[in-house]
């Protein structure tokens, strides 16, 4: 079921501090050709396995905490008032524009892209990895995707995020696990349904994140099932929050780990806490096919974290494919073009 302006849905967690999180810059590994894969080991989690219909949702557990993917799945999310303000660019194929959106009551900024002839084009949101947000631009980190896939006929929205570039601030966004940022994803997508732009079709959505942009994903699907109509994850985080954290922030001595933990407790003190920031636990919900793209020599994300979420969405019964790049890094380098070729097959498949 489509929602106009309004869903009852919501936000994602991601804890990632890595540099290389960014996704602008390419890599010269050696490329052969990727592969496809499901993953190899039983999930670890203990998600339900009840396929359901396109689009409808298992009802969330009592929330333990506000601070969880159950408190937030009941929220009533809202997303409108997408304004396009100066023109950043034009080509022979786009128009690039500063653009602002309402997410929750809070103003985020980004850019879009918006193709050159006959509407409406179908659109994606693209998440963007981690970036510090003192030095981020608007609309850094997938400057390559934005560019190709405005050049292949979709409106391309990138988020900034709250706390982020013009965006409104979240002074609790950080020790909350960065939920807001989910919260900030599905108020593009709404606010993109919302827009009335006759360039814009608002009944053919995708979401496409690289990084902590693909943990951001995760999220969207669990909170918000049915607002896309496919996800593209490049290179994602874990989906255990516990586990970025532990790869990320501890080992550099992060004081935002101590605030997190006297808030929220330890793993070990506090684990249905972590089970309820998961969407491992609530994989059920998903509804939409996804495509995880990951590099077999990415030192950044481990290529064992899209296995787990691979193997875990897939006893869920979904429709998931991890496909495994042989060679590439984080960014990807000598394969990221044919592996765009891959994503925008995947996407002309849902949308098109």
């Amino acid at each position: 079921m489509r929602l106009r302006g309004t869903v009852w849905a919501s936000a994602g967690l991601l804890l990632t501090v890595a540099v290389g999180c960014t996704g602008g810059g390419d890599e010269d590994a050696p490329g052969t050709a990727p592969t496809s894969e499901r993953a190899e080991a039983a999930p670890t989690s203990a998600p339900a396995t009840s396929e359901r219909p396109r689009g409808t949702t298992s009802p969330a557990p009592s929330p333990a905490d506000p601070v969880s993917l159950p408190a937030l799945i009941r929220r009533e999310h809202t997303g409108s008032g997408l304004r396009l303000g100066a023109v950043l660019d034009r080509t022979s194929a786009y128009t690039r524009y500063a653009v602002t959106y309402e997410a929750n009551g809070l103003t985020i900024s980004g850019i879009m892209n918006i193709p050159e002839g006959d509407g409406p084009f179908p659109a994606l949101v693209l998440a963007h990895g981690y970036i510090d947000p003192d030095v981020y631009f608007s609309g850094q980190g997938m400057p390559r995707e934005q560019d190709r896939l405005a050049r292949s006929g979709y409106v391309v929205l990138h988020t900034d995020y709250r706390n982020h570039a013009r965006s409104d601030k979240d002074p609790d966004n950080d020790v909350n696990l960065r939920l807001g940022y989910t919260e900030d994803v599905i108020g593009a997508a709404l606010a993109l349904r919302d827009s009335g732009r006759p360039e814009i079709d608002g009944d053919r959505l995708g979401l496409f994140g690289r990084s902590m942009g693909g943990g951001v994903l995760y999220n969207t699907l669990v909170v918000a099932p049915g607002l896309f109509d496919a996800a593209v994850a490049y290179a994602p985080v874990s989906a255990r929050p516990q586990e970025n954290i532990d790869h990320f922030q501890r080992p550099d001595g992060d004081p935002l780990v101590a605030e997190i933990e006297e808030k929220h407790g330890t793993p070990e003190e506090d684990p249905d806490f972590w089970r309820g920031v998961s969407p491992l636990t609530y994989a059920d919900r998903v509804s939409e096919p996804l495509l995880i793209q990951h590099g077999t020599a990415d030192d950044t994300c481990p290529l064992t974290w899209s296995r787990e979420v691979s193997a875990t969405f897939e006893e869920a019964g979904k429709d998931v494919e991890l496909r495994t790049v042989s060679g590439e890094g984080h960014t990807f380098g000598r394969r990221w073009a044919s592996e765009m070729d891959v994503t925008e097959a995947f996407f002309a498949r849902h949308l098109r």
